[in-house]
């Protein structure tokens, strides 16, 4: 079997390289507010997504790069497009949320902005000191309003949509605005009850097998208790499973990762593509992996499965990200799909966050679980908590 011979170096390169392949359209666009105008839309027939598939295209970009932008501007090449990234990504948030602006999205019309806008409250969570603080009075007192407006007229699903309503709230918080404990007890609590064992939860009630875990649910679990939980006591009580959980389902998803990068392509939004290991990514990022797993080993991982799923027939000729998993298959989008949906595959370079220095890019490569075992090494046994 081929050996995975990239450095940590070339590993880094090629991440950033897919940073600017998915992002540059999308900021570049919206920061010049023009987003709107030169996005193309593609969807399944019958599917009305044009209201909805901006945001979702800006928010998903921006919460799957936001810890990379967090590391600042220096004066190396990466330093310099960080910086380039940076200037872009706050005219895009003044010109997301300003009513008078070209490309000022929908936070009103249908359910979906809830999604979406949740996602971009977690996009400043992850790095509120570059793509928050530095905002003039104008464009914060814009985001607020635009997230509050989620609010009126429309109330989550009954599922993994809990913690899109969480998760704005933080945001609020975090901004020093009223939010809503309720919104935030309601989702933390019915969470908690969801929990179906061996580090996964159902979405709603039922459990379904897919990849929500890692899209939504186990991320934003473990951010909105890292904003809130210290508010009260059940909160912060509730950290702890919430990790162990949370590493248990990373380890399972590092092992779903075959030799060549592919993964089982179960469950619904698989067109997310490298998104399903939003998890995985951020368990990394934050030093959380399960003791068992080497950071360089998810490194390696990472990269198979963005090499694997984001193929030149992914993207259009101008760059946008078409429907599939790992090619244009359009008949793998639902009908809640759309372009911007996809974007929640930046999630993979999460990673990003951490500097050149750190074990995850620093260290030579080493195979992952299922290189070990299909090359024939003798491997631990899979535990379940």
């Amino acid at each position: 079997m081929e050996l995975y011979n990239y450095t940590g170096v070339e590993d880094r390169q090629y991440f950033i390289k897919t940073l600017d392949k998915i992002a540059r359209p999308v900021l570049e666009a919206l920061s010049k507010g023009r987003l709107h105008a030169t996005m193309p839309v593609e969807q399944r027939a019958g599917c009305h997504c044009e209201s909805s598939t901006h945001l979702e295209a800006f928010a998903r970009t921006l919460t799957g790069i936001a810890p990379w932008l967090r590391l600042g501007s220096d004066n190396t090449p990466e330093g310099a497009l960080r910086s380039e990234y940076i200037e872009m990504a706050l005219a895009a948030i003044d010109a997301a949320t300003d009513p008078a602006s070209p490309d000022y999205m929908n936070y009103t019309v249908g359910a979906q902005p809830i999604v979406d806008a949740a996602f971009l409250a977690h996009a400043l969570l992850r790095a509120p000191d570059v793509l928050l603080d530095p905002l003039p009075t104008r464009v914060k007192e814009n985001i607020a309003r635009a997230l509050m407006l989620t609010r009126e007229g429309r109330k989550p699903y009954f599922c993994n949509w809990l913690l899109f309503s969480a998760m704005i709230e933080a945001a609020l918080h975090r901004m020093g605005k009223q939010w809503d404990r309720m919104r935030v007890d309601y989702a933390l609590r019915q969470h908690e009850a969801w929990y179906v064992g061996d580090g996964a939860y159902g979405d709603g009630p039922d459990f379904h097998f897919d990849f929500y875990n890692s899209f939504v649910i186990q991320p934003m679990l473990i951010d909105i208790l890292a904003e809130l939980g210290d508010e009260y006591s059940e909160w912060a009580a509730m950290r702890t499973p919430v990790l162990k959980r949370a590493k248990r389902y990373g380890a399972v998803l590092e092992r779903m990762i075959a030799p060549d990068g592919s993964f089982p392509p179960l469950g619904r939004s698989i067109a997310y593509r490298c998104g399903a290991f939003q998890l995985l990514a951020q368990l990394a990022l934050t030093h959380n992996l399960p003791d068992h797993i080497k950071p360089v080993q998810v490194r390696c991982a990472l990269a198979a499965v963005m090499r694997r799923t984001l193929t030149d027939d992914s993207f259009t000729p101008d760059g946008w990200l078409r429907i599939g998993l790992c090619a244009h298959q359009p008949s793998l989008g639902e009908t809640y799909i759309s372009t911007g949906s996809l974007y929640l595959a930046s999630t993979a370079l999460l990673p990003l966050g951490l500097p050149e220095s750190d074990p995850f890019w620093r260290d030579p490569p080493e195979p992952w679980t299922q290189v070990r075992i299909w090359s024939g090494a003798d491997c631990p046994a899979d535990k379940s908590i």
